[in-house]
């Protein structure tokens, strides 16, 4: 890696590849992301996030992309996610979850939907749960 971090997310792409999001770097949340190739063992950086983040979460998507959800950017916690698509190596935004919340779970269900559950909003523990449909 070409950046010291902690709290970050590494997601194992369709390719083989591994995609690092945020992490919290030195002193202060970052939004800068790096692709790991472990058949080169080489790093290179990609494009950042619109959000630093970190205890946010990263799932890979039946389509090959990459939903982040929440994290903790600065005071408060974000309810934003985003999409990575490593076919072009953007990062688009998406729509907010309701909950602000960090240190939380996101899971890939058989639906090609993703549960987003529990986490800390920053001033307290939540029991929520919500859906994330990539098809609306």
């Amino acid at each position: 890696m070409t950046t010291t971090l902690e709290y970050h997310t590494a997601t194992l792409l369709n390719s083989g590849k591994v995609l690092i999001t945020g992490g919290y770097s030195a002193s202060s949340p970052t939004a800068a992301c790096e692709i790991f190739d472990p058949s080169t063992s080489q790093w290179t950086t990609t494009a950042s996030m619109a959000t630093a983040r970190y205890f946010h979460t990263a799932t890979l998507l039946n389509s090959g992309e990459v939903l982040v959800t929440g994290g903790f950017p600065q005071a408060p916690s974000t309810a934003t996610c985003e999409l990575y698509d490593p076919s072009t190596s953007l990062w688009t935004t998406t729509a907010n979850m309701t909950t602000v919340v960090y240190s939380h779970t996101a899971t890939l269900l058989n639906s090609s939907k993703v549960l987003v559950t529990a986490g800390d909003t920053g001033s307290s523990p939540t029991a929520a749960c919500e859906i994330y449909d990539p098809s609306t």
